[in-house]
């Protein structure tokens, strides 16, 4: 891996502890300032701008090169990070979830970093350099909760200030160490943009979404109630925290090795292997009282098994697409993916309040369960392709 990959990773690192801090402290925030049904409305709108930061990305990447872009998530990030703490300083609901819009626009575009990676990595080492830059999140695991674990009542009386105001910081390292990054500048303009239809018919698209939006879908819509469960069930924000860490270490570690997993014994196999883990945690949290250890495996499982359908679902998609069409295919796929995680971040508070937590984990069954059959049925296709060909 080169330079610019291992750049990318940095940034791909400070870019996911904001998110992994955020995780902890958004339904406890939403919770104390407009109750339990209400509690997970901040990630939502932060997803739902992750999803709509698709458009921008594509907007900037194709004008500005990736560069630009990339700078572009930073500078929303720190704003989103400030109007948080304002939000929380002055009690004020509206105004926190107005943080999240820049917040999720920032995260957003930074998921376009495991993008550049493959453009600036060798082609045979493409699935290693995605795996690799999504690795960053073992920092971030380490990070984000840490820091919500030390600064959450630095500030009597406004619990969570203080990290919101410790967050501006990281996107600021992340657009310095972008300077020092030699990344594709955009591509040669299309005159007649590829229809929507058209990437919607590709096999290769239709199946990596799947892939990707089924683990992504699934990991969010149990991860973004996990905190507030947790305080239900008599825990503190420490042991909360010491949860979400080991969950996003689970996402992010096997980057490491997901790519060289998916060269040895295929792509298709990996996700699959992924989907049968992600129900693994739905059956432990099914079948087990909600006690500490029990959270701890089974958002481990949960980020295991996101990281083998999400950089499944990515590798897959670089094959769906040529140079001149990569941005719009990428942001295609994104905006699919977060407009369904919103969704879920929007529906899981909602769902745990009126029909408990088990039910929130039974909504978890049927994507995954599409995945798997999708998946299938393209890997089934492409031997019998391949049957013929020979």
């Amino acid at each position: 891996m080169n330079k610019n990959v291992w750049l990318l990773f940095c940034c791909q690192a400070l870019a996911n502890a904001i998110m992994s801090g955020q995780t902890i402290m958004a339904s406890l925030v939403g919770f104390k300032l407009a109750g339990n049904a209400l509690n997970t409305l901040p990630m939502a709108i932060q997803m739902i701008a992750v999803m709509c930061a698709s458009i921008v990305a594509s907007h900037m990447f194709s004008r500005y090169g990736r560069k630009a872009g990339f700078w572009l998530g930073s500078g929303v990030s720190f704003c989103g990070s400030l109007i948080f703490a304002l939000g929380i300083y002055t009690g004020n609901f509206p105004l926190y979830c107005l943080g999240a819009i820049p917040a999720g626009l920032g995260h957003g575009i930074g998921q376009h970093l495991r993008f550049a990676a493959a453009e600036v990595a060798d082609p045979a080492a493409r699935p290693r350099a995605i795996s690799l830059v999504l690795a960053g999140g073992v920092l971030a695991a380490i990070v984000g909760p840490e820091m919500v674990k030390r600064t959450h009542d630095l500030i009597g009386g406004y619990e969570f200030l203080a990290t919101y105001l410790y967050l501006p910081v990281l996107p600021v390292i992340s657009a310095i160490l972008l300077y020092f990054a030699a990344l594709p500048p955009a591509p040669p303009r299309v005159v007649v943009k590829i229809p929507f239809r058209d990437i919607l018919a590709r096999p290769n698209f239709v199946a990596a979404v799947c892939a990707s939006l089924a683990g992504y879908a699934s990991m969010n819509l149990l991860m973004v109630s996990t905190p507030l469960q947790m305080v239900i069930c008599g825990f503190g924000v420490a042991a909360t925290a010491d949860v979400i860490r080991a969950h996003s270490v689970s996402m992010f570690a096997p980057g490491f090795f997901t790519g060289r997993l998916i060269q040895k014994f295929g792509v298709h196999q990996i996700i699959g292997i992924g989907s049968l883990i992600t129900l693994s945690c739905v059956a432990i949290n099914m079948s087990f009282a909600p006690l500490w250890g029990v959270f701890m495996v089974s958002l481990a499982l949960l980020g295991l098994g996101w990281n083998f359908m999400f950089v499944g679902g990515t590798t897959m998609l670089t094959t769906a697409y040529t140079a001149q069409e990569r941005v719009r295919v990428q942001a295609t796929h994104d905006f699919i993916v977060f407009g369904s995680v919103a969704g879920t971040a929007l529906s899981s508070g909602a769902i745990e309040a009126v029909w408990g937590w088990g039910a929130l984990n039974l909504t978890v069954l049927p994507p995954v369960l599409i995945a798997m059959a999708v998946v299938a049925w393209h890997y089934v296709a492409k031997r019998q392709v391949a049957v013929s060909a020979a």
